[in-house]
């Protein structure tokens, strides 16, 4: 008995090891790929005149970044998400109705972006996707992901501290809606400073990604960290001052992984919490419209928050160091409420 039990010890033990080194070099790969890819695609980019034009109403030290390749979201979604699918062949993280879901959220909200960016370079309409349009794509994506994790999961909600779980019902509909919508836009709004959006992200991705592996679902970890790689590959290129953008190919994607990683793991209030920037930042707008259509007045030098900060005076790098330093304590609290 004593040797069946060391036994199963032992083959859980090189099971653990087997899937850190899997782990470890999916990341790894990524990185790398990522590293000898983003030079080509810049200069691809460039020679197709795939460049950002930058809005006349827009910060004037921005202006000098018309021209700057932009759709790079295309390498970060792309990379890791084709080394996830190759892994799943022959690894213990097999693709599954929750990765699933995350890849088609992934692909799905990056595609939309995909056409809006591709309508504002190629086309030359800087409005890109009638905003009704694009919410209306944006919306059957998050119906379609409700209806595909209903079939295998339930409408219920964990409440951290309370450490209880609340069955909304159809409520539950309405809770993910919001979130598919509203993540995404806000992560689109967030991207408006060099390194800003990417780095955020890939902060707020670690949360999950410990989520995942204590809730015992390493494929979804496995997914997610991926993803923080390949964002750690594209930031190398993203970084003040930016050789490429990710554009809303890359924005919109990462909101709707977020969204979907948050469904999938039930940490649904902890998006909240862990992404709570990207909050402050969809809020900055509201508040600014809102208010602005009621006094003709307004509360912010100019919205989304960070450019209220560059007008008071901050340069870009000043920006993003705050900004991310901010992103880490959101997500330190997020994951200390989630484990506590």
């Amino acid at each position: 008995m004593i040797c069946v039990i060391i036994g199963m010890k032992c083959e859980v033990l090189i099971m653990n090891v087997s899937s850190a080194l899997c782990m470890i070099s999916g990341a790894l790969i990524v990185l790398g790929l990522m590293l000898q890819i983003m030079p080509a695609l810049i200069r691809y980019l460039h020679k197709i005149k795939f460049g950002q034009t930058e809005r006349d109403e827009g910060l004037e030290s921005h202006k000098k970044k018309n021209g700057t390749p932009t759709m790079g979201g295309l390498a970060f979604i792309l990379v890791p998400s084709i080394v996830y699918v190759l892994f799943a062949l022959f690894s213990p993280f097999r693709l599954d109705m929750n990765t699933g879901i995350i890849l088609l959220a992934y692909i799905g909200y990056g595609l939309i972006g995909f056409i809006d960016d591709y309508i504002i370079v190629v086309k030359k309409n800087n409005e890109g996707l009638k905003p009704g349009v694009k919410f209306a794509m944006q919306s059957v994506l998050a119906i379609v992901f409700f209806l595909l994790y209903r079939s295998v999961s339930s409408t219920g909600v964990w409440i951290p501290i309370l450490d209880k779980t609340i069955d909304l019902g159809f409520l539950y509909f309405i809770l993910v809606f919001f979130m598919f919508t509203a993540e995404t836009n806000a992560v689109n709004l967030t991207d408006g400073v060099d390194g800003l959006c990417a780095g955020l992200m890939a902060i707020a991705l670690v949360p999950f990604v410990l989520f995942a592996m204590l809730e015992g679902v390493p494929n979804v970890a496995f997914l997610l960290l991926l993803v923080v790689f390949a964002l750690l590959g594209y930031l190398v290129y993203n970084l003040h001052p930016a050789r490429i953008f990710m554009g809303d190919t890359g924005s919109l994607a990462l909101g709707g992984l977020i969204a979907a990683a948050a469904m999938v793991l039930k940490q649904e209030l902890l998006l909240i919490v862990i992404g709570f920037v990207f909050v402050a930042e969809v809020l900055s707008v509201i508040i600014q419209v809102t208010h602005f259509k009621r006094t003709k007045k307004r509360i912010f030098l100019m919205a989304p928050l960070h450019h209220h900060f560059e007008k008071s005076g901050w340069d870009e790098n000043k920006v993003v160091r705050n900004f991310w330093t901010a992103g880490i304590l959101c997500a330190l609290l997020g994951l200390w409420l989630g484990v506590m």
